[in-house]
């Protein structure tokens, strides 16, 4: 992402703006670095504007769905969030790896991965209680054979063995399984990121092609198969935010600013929506793809495969990324106050998201035998949303006076 506003001084070389030239040669010689002046807001903003649609997209069959991005390109909030993710654990855990308190580094980022497993298997739980509820109280037995849930009935005991594990993953809740998996990767990424970060990059692409290519996903048990998001593909979005935060925490780019960069992402965008929306180029496109794929392109290439995290998807997500990172709007959008309640959000992601799951799940359960309905479903999303911003003001206020009492 680009930055705010900065001074400029000398420090030991990091990753940043003059990556390519330090490809082959170790971390350490002097070069030009920038320190910012300030907090990036945008980065909470987008956090929270992901973690909204999220919630919305949660929620199926409603008519809000189709007002999130997914809607208009190839990628969602999920690559949002699993991209923002890495550049939030960039900026928090990188300092104390390039102080050399290694082991004190990674003990904290595993305990923000312990954090995140116990958080996982408190809001299956609850989202269990509230689907065998709506089964028992509201007569909805349908809601026990979505989400994953029947192999609990048909294989209980295998299957409580598999949500510890994280083997077993109920719909919608598939997210923090791989967000713990790549933060406990993250100390040797980071270690390796702040020597070769070019090469890690590369070594994150050549897993992505592997995964892809062999099939490589982490086991689901009881089912079969493998994990909705394999960790072995995501990795590359997460990667690449990562190393973007340590970039951006000494006050630098991992990818500079390139006006052909900036065009060839912009015309990715514009492409990609014509061909969701303009259905003979939609038609002609994906006869194409289905063609390359009969000559024997790999599926992860010509195809939008969200587990393996393909092709169109990830170029999609990327340009994205660079076009909203790089537009001068949004610094200005990201300080006013109508993105308040987004930074509130995207500050508290941890709790926003848990307690958005789980709401989500019982709207879900509620709305068993419903039909869609613009001002219910309205009512109920804009109430889940409120109850969220709620949250979000009042652990900031409690932080806030933790923090006066401490000082």
């Amino acid at each position: 992402m680009s930055l705010p506003d900065t001074v400029a001084e000398r420090t030991p070389g990091l990753p940043g703006a003059g990556w390519l030239r330090r490809f082959w040669a170790p971390a350490g010689r002097a070069e030009q670095r920038v320190v910012p002046a300030g907090r990036d807001h945008r980065l909470d903003m987008f956090r929270g504007l992901a973690l909204v649609m999220i919630f919305i997209n949660h929620v199926p069959n409603t008519f809000y769905e189709s007002l999130t991005n997914r809607n208009f390109g190839f990628s969602d909030a999920a690559e949002a969030f699993v991209f923002m993710s890495g550049i939030a654990a960039g900026l928090a855990y990188s300092d104390r790896f390039r102080s050399g308190h290694w082991w004190a580094a990674t003990a904290r980022v595993w305990a923000r991965a312990r954090q995140l497993y116990f958080v996982h298997i408190v809001i299956t739980m609850l989202c269990l209680g509230i689907f065998a509820g709506a089964a028992k109280w509201l007569g909805f037995t349908e809601v026990l054979t979505k989400n994953n849930l029947a192999p609990l009935f048909q294989k209980p005991l295998s299957s409580l063995v598999g949500i510890p594990l994280l083997s077993h993953q109920i719909g919608y809740l598939n997210i923090l399984p791989l967000y713990i998996s790549l933060l406990l990767a993250t100390p040797l990424i980071i270690a390796a990121g702040l020597r070769w970060p070019v090469r890690v990059v590369l070594a994150s692409v050549a897993l992505w092609v592997l995964a892809g290519q062999f099939r490589m996903n982490f086991p689901s048990f009881p089912n079969s198969g493998g994990w909705f998001f394999n960790p072995f593909s995501w990795q590359l979005l997460f990667v690449l935010g990562l190393l973007s935060g340590m970039a951006m925490k000494t006050g630098g780019r991992f990818v500079p600013f390139s006006r052909v960069l900036m065009g060839l992402a912009i015309a990715t965008l514009v492409f990609t929506l014509m061909w969701m929306k303009i259905p003979v180029l939609g038609q002609y496109m994906n006869a194409t793809m289905g063609r390359l794929s009969a000559l024997g392109l790999p599926f992860y290439i010509t195809w939008f495969d969200k587990a393996y995290l393909a092709l169109p998807r990830l170029l999609h997500a990327l340009a994205l990324f660079y076009v909203l990172a790089n537009w001068p709007l949004m610094q200005r959008v990201a300080r006013t106050a109508a993105a308040a309640p987004l930074r509130l959000l995207g500050r508290q992601g941890l709790a926003v998201f848990a307690t958005g799951t789980v709401i989500s799940m019982f709207l879900q359960a509620v709305r068993t035998r419903s039909q869609a309905d613009l001002v219910a479903d309205g009512l109920m999303l804009g109430a889940g949303l409120l109850v969220l911003v709620g949250l979000a003001w009042v652990l900031t206020k409690t932080q806030a006076l933790v923090r006066a009492g401490s000082g």
